[in-house]
């Protein structure tokens, strides 16, 4: 049976005493922005259906994307995207045994938020 008394033994490491890595970051940030693209999907998919639906229901959907929350999520989008690609790519090298070194792996991961960065202003630039 489990020990439910624990009592004074030590917890596991918490808050206040762990370091978060950048590699531990960067695959949080990596599930978050999987997630943001979807809502931002979603969004896309409602201004689709509202364009071919009805001129009054398009109107109210293309107020909200082409509004500065909608330019906002889309730029947060555009960001999101790049940097879970990136962070793919990441995935892909560590899949082939490549670059497991601490020093290495957090290369890759600075690489994967300044690249998205980069890669994020140059499509807005010049798109």
């Amino acid at each position: 049976m489990a020990d439910v008394n624990r009592g004074n033994r030590p917890l596991s490491p918490h808050l206040t005493i762990y370091r978060p890595q950048l590699t531990s970051m960067t695959s949080i940030l990596t599930r978050i922005t999987g997630n943001a693209l979807l809502v931002a999907a979603l969004l896309t998919v409602w201004w689709l259906l509202a364009a071919a639906t009805s001129a009054d229901y398009f109107a109210t959907a293309d107020a909200v994307v082409t509004s500065w929350f909608g330019d906002l999520v889309m730029f947060l989008s555009l960001w999101a995207l790049w940097y879970h690609t990136l962070a793919g790519v990441r995935h892909l090298i560590w899949d082939n045994a490549m670059m497991l070194e601490v020093d290495k792996a957090e290369m890759l991961g600075w690489i994967a938020i300044g690249g998205s960065v980069v890669l994020t202003i140059l499509t807005v630039l010049f798109i």
